[in-house]
């Protein structure tokens, strides 16, 4: 509304007697005054009908701008403005006052609660009568929504050029096949509270896994050299080579739902295939398509995604950006969709969630049928409420009722909800639409009884670029004592190419220097480098616990302990700490706590004061946020887990920050102690004993600089 129209009429503003009688009589505060009190007198008879509603909202959004007014009006005095305010408090009150009274009008005072186009004019008419000049709304010009969407949308231009490489990209039904269909039997039944309440059952042996064919060929399954499927993987994935094309992949994290997925899409050729993924995870997707699918050319999103690869194979994405890239993912002839972390969509009211169902909608409406795979670590049991989008998502119900082939599967029991074995078979029935859910303890002997899977993350914003440039400095100050020490060597003869000798000599002076003044070493780099990933490691710790239980989080610094614990309280996660500085008691309490109290679902743990001598089996996953100098430091901590009493296979999940010497650190430990997703119990080689982390990540460092200036040399 205009400045203008906000500002009572000019005798309003005159002084003398008589302008405290007109501001008593005129003015947007008596209208409001009458209008409240009839809401008051409504919602008392209760009746809170969406005309009182109206009212209501209205009433507080003039109030709220009125106080407003007064308060900058700097033409009152400060007695006006004083009584003023007073009257502005006393309808505050009566609205306080009527919300208690119907609790579901709060809804209305929030700063982000829609305003409807009746309460839009309701509003220009009170403040009409309070004489304000307000001209009528201007009739919206007709747009088209994709217009709109695609003037604040990104298009990137590898994208626009698949396009015209593919102006014939057209709806492809050739594998159409019938619906099923059905009697109109159910038709008037509400179906979806009585689908939902069936997974209310705990009785052992109800069922919550489809049954999944023993491969018949493993040959079929066409893996990349090196890599092997577990017996249950194996399973899962030959169902999708046998046509089934929805699956809800549900398995506790640690038995490789990403590769099943992936292997899955392969043999259902569901490319191109699209990966919507929180962001923490982006980045660990893309190399898990190298790593499992190598034939498959995989691009990652990032912000407006100009360097998207267009013509790729596998798009991930992550949620946060789903909205930018609408318009031209639901034209991009996707034949398939995965969702990881799919409890991220339960919330069918939020942004995420509907992106990712217009999403599925588009694809399902291209290809008849894609393969659609949610993948979450969440058990059924706990809420199957939550589980509504991600049903919606596969395209198993919509908003009111059952679709499809579960319609026709619930039509032909010939049972209806009165009937109590509906529930039973109505339970089976949706598992056998796609329902995939295995625990550890169910194929503890696919797995190793503990082992270390690497959890890739960026670190984004100006610490992700503050690290990286120091990273950049610490590597070229390596390369200018390099070439110093060339120099002195003109007399000799010189080593063609890169001197390695000399690479190694001249890491060994860096690490031998370590009070140097020209800039950062790389023990402090690592540090910062944990501080910058602390949050996504807890993050990821936090999803931890809600799907799988109990988790060890384990740092070497301080800082990053306090971060952890600050973000598993933001997320409502009960946590208990181990520290350096903590008495004999209070050590004692917290482990009591973990391993007794069911409500504590992490222990954030020191790697130097609990690294050795306690038990903590009450766990089975456990999260390494830093990395450290020694493959011991680390073994001791999955120790604290995998002992004598642990009953589950031991999964610990190091976070490594993509980019960094992070990554150089965790291939160099891999490489020498049997890390990196393997089995811990692997002898060590002879030699190891004296292998110096920091030395090898100084000469990888220097090597790979000098190895991009010759490359660069070359152009």
């Amino acid at each position: 509304m205009a400045r203008g129209s906000q500002r009572r009429p000019a005798q309003n503003r005159r002084g003398g007697a008589t302008k405290t009688a007109r501001r008593d009589e005129t003015g947007i505060i008596p209208v409001l005054a009458r209008v409240v009190r009839e809401v008051e007198a409504a919602v008392a008879r209760r009746s809170a009908m969406p005309d009182v509603r109206t009212k209501f909202q209205v009433v507080a959004l003039l109030a709220r701008e009125e106080r407003t007014r007064v308060r900058a009006d700097d033409t009152l005095s400060d007695a006006r403005r004083g009584e003023e305010l007073k009257r502005l408090d006393g309808i505050a009150t009566i609205l306080a006052q009527t919300a208690a009274a119907d609790p579901r009008l709060f809804d209305l005072l929030a700063e982000d609660a829609e305003v409807s186009d009746s309460a839009q004019e309701l509003k220009r008419e009170l403040q009409r009568r309070a004489g304000y000049d307000v001209p009528d709304p201007e009739p919206e010009p007709a747009v088209d929504p994709a217009e709109v969407l695609a003037e604040r949308r990104a298009i990137p231009q590898s994208v626009i050029a698949r396009q015209l490489a593919n102006p014939f990209l057209v709806p492809d039904f050739d594998a159409a096949v019938a619906t099923r269909r059905t009697s109109g039997r159910l038709a008037t039944w509400e179906l979806l509270g009585p689908l939902f309440r069936s997974f209310e059952d705990t009785t052992p042996g109800a069922p919550v896994c489809m049954d999944l064919p023993e491969p018949e060929d493993a040959g079929l399954i066409m893996l990349p050299p090196g890599r092997e499927l577990m017996a249950h993987q194996a399973r899962m994935v030959e169902a999708a080579a046998e046509g089934h094309r929805t699956f809800l992949l549900a398995d506790e994290p640690g038995l490789g739902k990403t590769a099943q997925a992936l292997l899955a899409a392969q043999v259902a050729d569901a490319y191109p295939l699209l990966v919507a993924v929180p962001n923490v995870v982006k980045t660990n997707w893309a190399r898990e398509v190298e790593l499992w699918t190598p034939s498959r050319r995989s691009t990652v999103l990032h912000g407006d995604a100009m360097d998207v690869d267009g013509f790729a194979d596998v798009f991930v994405v992550n949620y946060e950006i789903l909205d930018r890239h609408l318009g031209w993912l639901g034209q991009h002839g996707f034949r398939g969709m995965i969702v990881d972390e799919a409890h991220y969509i339960k919330n069918k009211s939020s942004q995420r969630s509907q992106n990712v169902l217009e999403l599925a909608a588009r694809i399902r409406t291209r290809v008849p049928r894609p393969l659609l795979m949610a993948l979450t670590g969440t058990p059924l049991i706990n809420d199957i409420e939550d589980f509504r989008a991600i049903w919606q998502f596969l395209g198993w119900i919509d908003d009111k009722k059952p679709l499809g082939e579960l319609m026709a599967e619930l039509d032909d029991t010939g049972l209806t909800p009165a009937d109590r074995q509906f529930y039973p078979v109505a339970r089976q029935i949706v598992v056998d639409m796609g329902i995939v859910r295995r625990r550890k303890v169910d194929v503890a002997s696919d797995i190793p009884a503990r082992r270390i899977a690497d959890v890739p993350v960026e670190l984004e914003g100006e610490a992700g670029r503050s690290i990286r440039k120091a990273e950049e400095d610490l590597a070229r100050r390596l390369v200018e004592r390099y070439d110093r020490a060339l120099e002195t060597r003109r007399n000799q003869s010189l080593v063609e190419g890169i001197d390695h000798d000399l690479v190694r000599q001249v890491a060994t002076w860096e690490r031998e220097d370590i009070s140097t003044d020209s800039g950062e070493n790389v023990f402090g780099m690592l540090r910062r480098i944990g501080q910058a990933k602390a949050g996504l490691a807890a993050d990821y710790a936090a999803q931890l616990a809600r799907s799988a239980g109990k988790v060890v989080f384990f740092a070497k610094h301080i800082d990053v302990m306090d971060t952890a614990e600050e973000t598993f309280a933001s997320r409502g996660i009960p946590s208990v700490s181990i520290r350096g500085d903590q008495t004999k008691s209070a050590r004692e309490k917290a482990i009591d706590s973990f391993t007794k109290d069911p409500d504590v679902q992490v222990i954030v743990c020191s790697l130097t004061a609990a690294g050795v001598g306690i038990n903590l089996q009450v766990a089975s996953n456990l999260v390494l946020a830093e990395l450290s100098w020694t493959d011991a430091e680390q073994t001791q901590a999955i120790d604290r887990v995998h002992r004598i009493g642990q009953t589950e296979p031991v999964t610990a999940w190091r976070v490594i920050a993509t980019q960094t010497i992070d990554t150089r650190v965790a291939e160099l430990i891999g490489s020498k102690a049997g890390l990196a997703a393997r089995a811990l119990d692997a002898e060590v080689e002879e030699g190891d004993a004296g292998f110096d982390l920091q030395l090898e990540a100084l000469v990888g460092l220097l090597t790979g600089a000098l190895e991009k200036r010759e490359a660069t040399a070359l152009f």
